[in-house]
C-alpha cells in the first residue's frame, strides 16, 4: 500500500473508532509507531482535524467525515460478484439491502464505469442450490452475532419430533451443505452446537449480551468438529451420476472417491448417524450398492418396508371402496 492510500485509510481507521492508539494503527498498517505519528501531522497538516491525548489514543474531531471514496472498477466488479452470491446464497431480508447498497453504489459511479458494470451483472449468473429458508430471517441472527446478543430460540432437530427452546450465545455463521448453520454455544447442553438456521422456528433476541468465549476460534472449531464428530465411515459403491449430487449434498462428509471397474464409483462418508442418510440414499433405488456399515443396511430395509406396507396398505384401502 503506498502512501496515498494508507493516508485515506487512515482517516477511515480513525472515522471508525472513537478512540485508538498509535500502537493500534501500527499494528493495523504494519508500519513503525514514527511512521504513524508522520502519517498523522501530515494528516493534521492538510486540514484533518485530528485529536491526541496522552494516555488514551487519538480520534477525529466530533462531525467530521471523510468525503465520500470513489470505488475503482475492480472494486465494483467485486461487488457485484459479492451481490450474485447473496441473492443465491442469501433470504429477502440480506438480498434487500444488498440490492439497495449496489444501487447506491451504481449511482456514485462514472458513466463509463456504470456501463461495465452493467455488463457485467448481466453476463454473469450463480447456479447452485438455495438454502431453505425458514421462520427467522438470517439478517436476525447476523445482528444477533454483531452485538453479541444472547438468543432465546425454538429450534427443530432432523431427529426430534418435539421442538425444544433453549438460550444460545452465537459465534459464527456457516454456509455448508446448501444451508446456513448457526454455531453457538448452548446454555441448555452447556457446549458449542450446531444449529441449522431454517429449523429455528422462533428467534428472539435478548437485552443482555454474552462476552466472546475464551480460546473459540471458529475456523479451528469446523476443522476439529468435521474430523471428529463421526459416528461411522459409509462405504457406498454408486452409479457416477450420482458423485456430483454427493460432492454438493455432503461436501466436507466426503471422505474419498475411487473410480472401479465398471459403472461404479466406491464413495466414503464420514456420518455421526446414519438414519438420514438411509432415507436419503433409498431415493436413488438400485443406483446405490452399501458396502457398510450393516446398521446402515438394516436402516435402508427397515425404511423401503415400512414405505412399502405404507403404499400396499393404501392400495388395499382403495381396492375396498372401489
Amino acid at each position: 500500500m503506498n502512501r496515498t492510500d494508507r493516508l485515506v485509510a487512515l482517516v477511515m481507521l480513525l472515522q471508525s473508532r472513537r478512540v485508538i492508539t498509535a500502537a493500534e494503527m501500527a499494528a493495523h498498517f504494519e508500519i513503525t509507531e514514527r511512521t504513524v505519528y508522520r502519517d498523522l501531522a501530515a494528516l493534521g497538516e492538510s486540514g484533518v482535524p485530528i485529536v491526541g491525548e496522552p494516555g488514551v489514543g487519538y480520534s477525529l474531531m466530533r462531525g467530521y467525515h471523510l468525503p465520500p471514496v470513489m470505488f475503482s472498477p475492480q472494486e465494483a466488479f467485486a461487488l457485484v460478484t459479492g451481490s450474485l452470491l447473496a441473492e443465491r446464497m442469501t433470504d429477502d431480508s440480506v438480498r434487500e439491502p444488498m440490492r439497495t447498497a449496489l444501487g447506491k453504489l451504481t449511482a456514485i459511479l462514472p458513466a463509463d464505469v456504470q456501463g461495465r458494470v452493467q455488463r457485467l451483472s448481466a453476463g454473469m449468473t450463480v447456479r447452485i442450490r438455495k438454502p431453505g429458508a425458514g421462520p427467522v430471517p438470517l439478517s436476525r441472527l447476523q445482528l444477533a452475532m454483531a452485538d453479541r446478543r444472547v438468543l432465546r430460540i425454538e429450534y427443530a432437530g432432523a431427529s426430534r419430533a418435539e421442538r425444544t427452546t433453549r438460550d444460545i450465545e452465537p459465534l459464527g455463521l456457516v454456509f455448508y451443505l446448501d444451508h446456513w448453520h448457526l454455531f453457538a454455544w448452548c446454555r441448555l447442553r452447556e457446549e458449542v452446537r450446531d444449529f441449522r438456521a431454517d429449523r429455528i422456528q422462533r428467534c428472539e433476541l435478548l437485552v443482555h449480551t454474552c462476552t466472546p468465549r475464551p480460546g473459540f476460534d471458529l475456523t479451528a472449531h469446523l476443522t476439529c468438529w468435521h474430523s471428529t464428530e463421526v459416528a461411522d465411515i459409509a462405504s457406498l459403491e454408486v452409479h457416477p451420476v450420482l458423485v456430483e449430487t454427493i460432492r454438493r449434498q455432503w461436501g466436507p462428509a466426503l471422505q474419498s472417491e475411487k473410480t472401479l471397474s465398471g459403472q461404479a464409483v466406491l464413495v466414503e462418508l464420514a456420518v455421526r448417524e446414519v438414519t438420514y442418510l438411509a432415507r436419503w440414499l433409498l431415493a436413488f433405488g438400485d443406483k446405490v450398492k452399501v458396502l457398510g456399515p450393516p446398521k446402515l443396511k438394516r436402516e435402508i430395509v427397515s425404511a423401503a418396508r415400512s414405505t412399502l406396507a405404507h403404499h400396499e396398505g393404501e392400495k388395499r384401502t382403495r381396492a375396498k371402496h372401489s
